[in-house]
Parts: structure tokens; sequence; C-alpha cells
């Protein structure tokens, strides 16, 4: 005879459960997205949150570390308003009440359309967006689970959209939003996402990118020191098109995003620039696959990573090469300066490859400032702090070199330099 026995749920899986309990009743959506908000909820009382036995959560074990939801704002990175990251920017912005505000969009370019997924939650459109990919897909569950607001935003064939369109996300306590984004052929356009405020947040953006258009995604991350934030984008690459992502995460206590990529047509080309800065206690993991599924593609992935304090970050990347996929070009490098003994980054780079045609290879490193440039500097009267400061923006300054755009170069760099000034 079999007996079930009741799985036994930690303090932190209570405290979400109890949170997706009691937004149920205000969350939007019809039938068909309510069946998938209680399936979702269903299976994290079921299976719970995922542990270091589970491979893809090995480094960021979430049922151990999530000790309760953080109830507000803390002081810290990102507790300020709204602002736009490149002045200019058409805002689309969203927080704890789950309205999608418009701000801009009657000053939308021709060719730009954008709406509240209001509507999409009404009519059971956004139900496919709320996916959940196994009973150990935390990010899945949470956002299927809590979802209350988010965009859609279309960039028509061929237009070429001057202005940057920033999608704002500032959580005082809750905020939960599922974005849908398309670019078609021929476009060219630049979209900013960004997760600040405090409290718990989940973010998932679907991002599809038509032939030939030329895309560049910001994601930026400085939530307040003791929000949970996870995050995901999922993009879909057609033939000739080009997309360059830039990632940072500044801020935010325990921080999961997830970066799903699919290289769908020949001739396209991915960059991932990604800039990790840890402090306090912080603890940061980006997961990402990039998956090539036909020949004559291109990616590059370049990250850097700072940890001070008792930091702990984890990069876990993927490469995988379909057998179909011959004259692959992949390349993955995962760099690391530790700025104090108790700080700590974990990497792992990974190919997975089936095709025999290719060119692909990854590296990761990890090292502390170079004392002979410190003691260079300050031999030249360079405070010893300052001397830090300048070595650390050179060590993260190579993923900024070759952007075309000097204002996102410069909004940035700003980033950079002021959690330099911080910490």
């Amino acid at each position: 005879m079999n007996m079930h026995v009741p799985r036994i749920h930690t303090a932190g899986e209570k405290a979400l459960i109890a949170a997706i309990e009691a937004a149920r009743a205000t969350l939007p959506g019809n039938g068909d997205v309510m069946q998938r908000r209680d399936e979702a909820a269903g299976l994290l009382r079921a299976a719970g949150l995922p542990s270091r036995k589970v491979e893809a959560w090995h480094y960021t074990d979430l049922r151990n570390l999530l000790r309760g939801i953080p109830v507000g704002a803390g002081a810290g990175a990102g507790a300020g308003a709204s602002e736009a990251l490149i002045d200019g920017a058409l805002m689309l912005r969203a927080g704890d009440d789950g309205v999608g505000r418009l701000d801009d969009v009657a000053d939308m370019p021709e060719g730009v359309a954008v709406a509240s997924m209001a509507s999409a939650f009404a009519s059971g459109a956004a139900a496919p967006l709320l996916a959940v990919a196994s009973d150990h897909d935390a990010v899945g569950m949470v956002s299927a689970a809590m979802a209350s607001t988010g965009f859609e935003v279309l960039v028509a064939a061929g237009a070429q959209v001057a202005r940057p369109i920033q999608l704002d996300f500032a959580a005082s306590a809750a905020l939960h939003a599922v974005n849908r984004i398309n670019i078609g052929a021929g476009a060219k356009a630049m979209l900013i996402e960004r997760a600040h405020g405090g409290g718990m947040s989940s973010l998932v953006t679907w991002l599809s990118v038509a032939d030939g258009a030329d895309v560049t995604f910001v994601l930026l991350q400085d939530a307040a020191d003791d929000a949970l934030h996870f995050g995901r984008l999922v993009i879909e690459i057609g033939a000739q098109a080009k997309v360059l992502l830039l990632a940072v995460n500044s801020g935010g206590g325990l921080v999961r995003r997830e970066i799903d990529v699919a290289v769908n047509g020949e001739h396209s080309d991915f960059k991932l620039r990604g800039m990790n800065l840890l402090s306090g206690r912080r603890h940061v993991d980006v997961t990402m696959v990039v998956r090539h599924r036909v020949e004559h593609t291109t990616s590059t992935e370049l990250l850097r990573n700072v940890v001070t304090g008792e930091g702990r970050g984890v990069f876990q990347g993927q490469i995988r090469v379909a057998a179909e996929a011959q004259k692959t070009d992949a390349r993955m490098a995962c760099n690391t300066l530790l700025l104090s003994d108790e700080g700590e980054f974990l990497a792992k780079p990974e190919l997975e490859i089936f095709a025999d045609d290719v060119a692909c290879g990854h590296g990761a490193t990890v090292a502390e400032i170079n004392r002979d440039h410190l003691f260079y500097l300050m031999a030249r009267g360079v405070p010893e702090a300052e001397a830090k400061a300048l070595l650390v923006r050179a060590f993260v300054s190579e993923l900024l070199d070759d952007l075309e755009d000097e204002a996102l170069h410069d909004a940035l760099n700003d980033v950079l330099s002021s959690w330099l000034a911080t910490h």
C-alpha cells in the first residue's frame, strides 16, 4: 500500500503561498487565465520551491534562501522615483496597484503601438504567456500565479524608432508583470526594462524579433537591498536579425534572472553584455541558454562581475547547437573581480553541440585586483579607494566600449559610477 506524505513547507514557501492566496481575488483574467493561475499555485503547493538537488538551481537553493516575503521598499538602490534611463525615453509605467500607465502613448512615433496587458488578461489572450515549464520552474509559477499588469508593444515592419521605449516597474510592496513585445521585419528600436523599488517582484517578457530587425534591449535591475526579484526574458530571433542585450544587475537582495534565446533564422546575430555589481549580502543568479537552431548564426556573450562585501553571484550559461545548425559561431566569457575575501562568484559555462562544423568556445575567470596596478596608482598620489574604483571601471568598461549609441553608453556608465561611489 502506498502512503501519501504531505509536503512540509518551509517558512518561505508558506509565505509565498499565502501571498498568492491573498492576491487571487484581485487578479484580472477570464476562465482560461484563472485556470492557469490555479494550476501554477497548485503546482507550487505540491512541489514547493526548488532546492540545490535541482541542477538548474544548484547554486541558488531557493527553498532555503527564501525565508519570507519582503514587505516593502528598504533603503538602498532603486528606492527612488521612476526616471528615464536615457533622456527623452518614452515611459510606460507600472506600480503596485497593477495598473499599466501609458504615460507617453500620445507621443509614440509612427509604427509603434502600445497597450496595457489588462485587455489580454480579460480576454484570455494572455493565457499562453502564463507558462510553467516544469515543477521546478519557480519563476514561471510565481509569474503565472500573480501577474496582474504589463505591456504589449508592437513595432511595425520597417519602422525606425529614434527614441528609446522604457518599460518601468517600480514596486514598493509587490509587483508582478508580463510583457509581450513584437518587432516587425526590418524595424529598428531600443527598449529598456527597468525593475526597481522594494518588496517582491516578477517580470516575464516575451520578445519576438522578425527577419532583418535590429533591436537593442536593456535589462536594468536596481532594486532595494532587501528586495526579492524574479525575471525572465524569452527571445526569438528571425533571419538576418540583430539583437544586442545589455543586462545590468546593481541591486536586489535575492535575484534570479533567466534569459532564454532561440536563434531561429539564418545569418542572425545575438550579443549579450552583462554587468553584475554585487555588494552587501546580495545573491544574484543569472541563468541563460542560447539555442542555435539553424545554419550560419553567431552569438557572443560577455559578462563582467564585481563582488564586494559578502555578495554572492551565480552565472549559469549554456550554448546549445542543434544538429542542423552547421556553421554556428558562438562564444561565451564570464570574468569576475573579487574585492573581498567574503565575496563569492560561481560560474558554470556550458556547450552542448550536436553539429560538427562549428566554432564555439567558452571560458570563465575569477581574480582579485592586481596589486601591482593598485600600487602604481597609489604611488602617484591616488587614494586607495579611488584607485580601486579606477581599476574596477577599467575592468567593466569593455562592456560599454563597443556601444554605438552614445546616450546609452553614458547612461550605463552613470549606473556604474553610482554603484562605485556607494560601494
